[in-house]
């Protein structure tokens, strides 16, 4: 993982993963294909529906969890969140201050 902080890529598809023991919880993360070198990374979608603003082959911004490169938490193997989808921010569309573009 390079200097930047943030990356583009391109979603391949959503999916759950299961949270480590002793939390039982499906978290809901996105498959992301990487514009800049094609890597697909795993990327955790933040707050309670925001999966539903996330669409397949959506274009989306993610960042670090925090961690330097390290899982946060009880999700295996994510290193990533999802920021924007679609050049909007996510926080916007749970609150319903923004909507989401019709592409």
């Amino acid at each position: 993982v390079s200097t930047q902080s943030t990356w583009e890529g391109i979603v391949v598809e959503r999916l759950g993963i299961e949270a480590k023991q002793p939390n039982s919880a499906i978290r809901k993360c996105a498959r992301v294909q990487l514009i800049k070198n094609g890597k697909k990374i795993t990327a955790f979608v933040p707050n309670d529906g925001c999966l539903n603003f996330i669409d397949e082959n959506d274009e989306v911004l993610v960042a670090g969890f925090g961690r330097k490169g390290h899982s946060v938490g009880d999700i295996p193997g994510v290193r990533f969140k999802v920021v924007k989808v679609a050049g909007v921010s996510l926080l916007a569309l749970f609150k319903e201050k923004k909507e989401k573009p019709r592409s």
